[in-house]
């Protein structure tokens, strides 16, 4: 009988360690819990930051040696073939028709700016830099890429913006 007591007690401790062993632990186990909140609806809309490329500017000249510049109606087509010439020898390292490059396309250039800002940074496009904010804000926009000053006469600075004319 001894025998049998003991088995029982045995096996009754064995029963009770691996309740106590096995239990559902849940005080020694981290649970992953994820508590969702609400955020409040946003009442008005935040405008994204413009881009100084498509920033519309009609109204500043820039600063350099243009400080008036009337465009006729008609376009010198002469001076298109001229300009085409001289945007192909001197900026399709950084600037290509229809795409972002180094530099901005100048694709529409004449919506966005005025004729002697244009004339102004082909011209002297350091001192646009240090002078006009927006020439600045396109510094930044394009990594920090300065337009290289070609020396360009203003006749083919002209040349150049009658080219433009063409490309909207």
């Amino acid at each position: 009988m001894f025998v049998i007591n003991f088995r029982l007690h045995y096996i009754l401790i064995l029963v009770i360690l691996l309740f106590v062993g096995c239990g559902n632990g849940e005080k020694n186990q981290k649970k992953f819990q994820y508590h969702r909140t609400q955020t409040p609806p946003k009442t008005e809309q935040e405008p994204l930051p413009e881009k100084a490329s498509e920033r519309i500017d009609l109204i500043n000249k820039g600063v350099g040696p243009v400080k008036l510049l009337n465009l006729p109606d008609t376009i010198n087509q002469k001076m298109v073939a001229q300009g085409a010439d001289v945007f192909k020898k001197m900026c399709t390292a950084c600037h290509k028709v229809g795409k972002k490059f180094i530099g901005p396309p100048p694709n529409g250039i004449l919506n966005r700016r005025t004729p002697e800002w244009i004339m102004n940074m082909i011209l002297d496009p350091e001192n646009m830099v240090a002078n006009d904010p927006l020439a600045k804000q396109l510094l930044i926009e394009f990594n920090g890429s300065p337009m290289a000053n070609q020396s360009l006469t203003e006749a083919e600075a002209r040349a150049i913006l009658e080219y433009f004319r063409t490309l909207n």
